[in-house]
C-alpha cells in the first residue's frame, strides 16, 4: 500500500510539472489566461492550467499505479470521484475561458454532489454525537440536500480562497495531508493511495504558483476549474472519512481540517449580507487582503494563513486521538468562527491591533503591492482573486471599490 502510494505520488508529481509546462504556451494561445486590468497588478498573461494539470495528472497517475500493483480495483473504487471531478474541471474550464453564469457552475456543482451520493454513495447521514449520550444526530430524510449544500459550500469556501499566490494551494495542501494523517493513524490506511496522489500533484502544481525566494508572481494560476475540483476532494474525504461504521474521524474532526476556507467563507457571506450587498459577491474584504492592507507581503500573508490551517489539522488530529467530545469540538469550532467574524466585521481593529496603520497606505508614502514597497498616494489596490467573474474587466477601468474610506467603516 505504502509503495503504491509512493510510485503514484512520483508520478503524479513529475506529470504536473510537465503538464504545465506543455499547456504554458497552449493556453497563452487560445486566450485561457488572466489578464491584468485595474483591480489585478500582476503583470503579463497568467495561463489558468493548474487545476487542468492537477487533474489529468491524478487521474494518469492512479490508472499507472493501479496497472503496476496489478490492482484494476484502484481505478473502479474512485472511480466516482473522477467522473465528478471531470464535470468540474470541464465547467470550469469553460468559465476561465468564456466567462459563464454563476448558475452554470451551481449546477456542475450540484451535479458533482449527486455522483459523489448515487454513484459512489458519500454522504453526510448524520454530524456525529453532539450529546452526552454518545447518540448519533442523524440528518434523516434531508440527508440528500444536506450532504449537496455541504459539498457546494465547500467548493465555493475554498474558491473564495483563491486569492493570492499560492494561497488555494497551500490550503488544499494541508486540508489532504490532514486525511492522510488520519487515514494512517486512525483509518488503517484508506484512501491513502488516491489521498498521496492528489497531495503530489497540487505540490507540483505549487512549483509553479508559489511566490519562492527571487520569484516576484505566480508562473500559472489555478482557475475556477482548479479550485472547484481541490474543494471538491476535500469535502470528497471529508464526508467519507466522517461517515458509517468504519469512519476515520467524527464529523466535527473534520471541520478542522477546512478551518480557514470554511470562516472565510462563512464570514464575508455574513459580512455582505448585514451591509446589504449580494451574498456571493466579489470583494477585497477577506482575511488575506486585511494582512495586505496592515503591511504583510504576499508570502507572508500566505505563510500566516497556512500556518492557521496546520494547526486547525493539528487540532482536529489532536481531538480524534486523544478522545474529546465532539460537541467540545464543535463549540470551539463555532467560537473561534465568530471571533474570526469579529475580525472581518472589525477588520479596522485588527489592522491597528496589527500595529501597521492603514492611514500610511492613503496618503504618499511606503506601502506594499505584490510583496514590493511602491511610494504611492492612492488606496490599496493589492492582488485580488485569480479566478471567478471578478477575474476579468474592462482594463480601462478602475473598479476598485473597496477603498481604505469603506473598510474603516466597519471599526
Amino acid at each position: 500500500m505504502l509503495l503504491a502510494s509512493f510510485i503514484g505520488s512520483v508520478i503524479a508529481f513529475g506529470f504536473t510539472s510537465i503538464l504545465i509546462l506543455w499547456l504554458f504556451s497552449m493556453a497563452k494561445a487560445v486566450g485561457l489566461v488572466d489578464v491584468p486590468h485595474g483591480r489585478k497588478t500582476h503583470e503579463g498573461e497568467i495561463p489558468l492550467v493548474g487545476g487542468l494539470s492537477i487533474y489529468i495528472a491524478a487521474f494518469a497517475a492512479t490508472i499507472i499505479t493501479g496497472f503496476i500493483m496489478s490492482d484494476g480495483s484502484v481505478l473502479q473504487e474512485n472511480s466516482g470521484f473522477f467522473l465528478a471531478g471531470m464535470l468540474l474541471l470541464l465547467v470550469g474550464v469553460v468559465d476561465d475561458y468564456i466567462e459563464l453564469r454563476p448558475v452554470a457552475k451551481l449546477v456542475a456543482q450540484t451535479g458533482a454532489a449527486l455522483i459523489m451520493i448515487f454513484g459512489s454513495g458519500v454522504v453526510l447521514r448524520d454530524v456525529g454525537s453532539l450529546g452526552n449520550s454518545g447518540e448519533l444526530l442523524s440528518t434523516g430524510v434531508f440527508a440528500i440536500p444536506f450532504t449537496i449544500f455541504a459539498t457546494i459550500g465547500v467548493i465555493n469556501a475554498l474558491n473564495m480562497c483563491d486569492g493570492l499566490d499560492g494561497l488555494a494551494g497551500s490550503l488544499a495542501l494541508i486540508s489532504l495531508g490532514g486525511f492522510i494523517a488520519a487515514s494512517l493513524l486512525f483509518g488503517g490506511g484508506q484512501d491513502i493511495g488516491l489521498l498521496s496522489i492528489l497531495a503530489a500533484a497540487v505540490t507540483g502544481f505549487l512549483v509553479f504558483n508559489f511566490r519562492f525566494p527571487g520569484r516576484r508572481s505566480a508562473i500559472v494560476f489555478l482557475g475556477d476549474s482548479g479550485s472547484m475540483f481541490l474543494g471538491f476532494a476535500a469535502c470528497w474525504f471529508a464526508i467519507k472519512f466522517s461517515q458509517g461504521e468504519s469512519r476515520v474521524i467524527p464529523p466535527s474532526m473534520a471541520l478542522w481540517f477546512l478551518i480557514v476556507p470554511l470562516f472565510d467563507a462563512v464570514s464575508m457571506t455574513t459580512r455582505r449580507i448585514l451591509k446589504k450587498r449580494p451574498p456571493f459577491g466579489a470583494d477585497k474584504e477577506h482575511l488575506h487582503h486585511i494582512f495586505l492592507l496592515a503591511g504583510f507581503t504576499v508570502q507572508e500573508t500566505v505563510l500566516i494563513m497556512a500556518a492557521i490551517s496546520i494547526v486547525g489539522a493539528a487540532v482536529g488530529i489532536g481531538g480524534t486521538y486523544y478522545g474529546v467530545p465532539e460537541y467540545v469540538m464543535v463549540g470551539s469550532f463555532l467560537g473561534l468562527g465568530l471571533m474570526y467574524l469579529w475580525m472581518i466585521v472589525r477588520s479596522w481593529t485588527v489592522m491597528r491591533f496589527l500595529k501597521k496603520s492603514i492611514n500610511r497606505r492613503t496618503s504618499v508614502v511606503d506601502r506594499r503591492v505584490n510583496g514590493e514597497r511602491r511610494t504611492s498616494s492612492v488606496t490599496y489596490l493589492g492582488p485580488e482573486r485569480r479566478s471567478g467573474v471578478d477575474r476579468r474587466g474592462d482594463p480601462r477601468r478602475n473598479d476598485d471599490v473597496n477603498t481604505y474610506e469603506e473598510l474603516s467603516k466597519t471599526g
